[in-house]
């Protein structure tokens, strides 16, 4: 199912086919959470999620990616929307759209992971985990930045 979404000239889509790779992976490879990622990897995830494209007529200006089941969990992970066009609230509608387009799907629990976003995830409507102690992980090195 592809969702879209239009609010003035801007457009969010998930159809797999406007999303521009360049555009995603030069903003990924260059993001503290997943410096320096190889192409292919940004490819192969961007295969294996639900995408959200953020576009300005067809060009396009931001991304997230959602892995999810489709049926109860959903994670949120590399948001993103091109600094030139921050602060016009799309960063916002973004996340609106995602969590309506999960809800619809019967999603209960959607998360994800900042290191600096916790404000403005909370006036998203994101909390803090109801029972961090719950939560367990295993967390290994990514293997495309070790030192060679």
């Amino acid at each position: 199912m592809i969702y879209e979404y239009h609010q003035g000239n801007f457009l969010i889509s998930t159809d797999p086919d406007r999303l521009d790779i360049d555009t995603i992976h030069s903003f990924l490879a260059h993001s503290y959470w997943i410096q320096d990622v190889p192409k292919d990897l940004v490819a192969k995830s961007i295969e294996h999620s639900l995408n959200f494209g953020v576009f300005d007529q067809a060009q396009q200006i931001g991304y997230a990616n959602v892995v999810t089941d489709f049926t109860h969990f959903a994670y949120i992970q590399n948001v993103f929307v091109l600094e030139a066009y921050q602060g016009n609230g799309l960063g916002r509608w973004l996340m609106e759209c995602i969590v309506a387009a999960l809800q619809s799907q019967g999603i209960r629990r959607i998360i994800l992971v900042t290191k600096d976003a916790q404000t403005f995830y909370k006036k998203c409507g994101f909390e803090s985990l109801s029972n961090q102690d719950g939560w367990l992980e295993i967390l290994t090195e990514s293997p495309w930045s070790k030192s060679e």
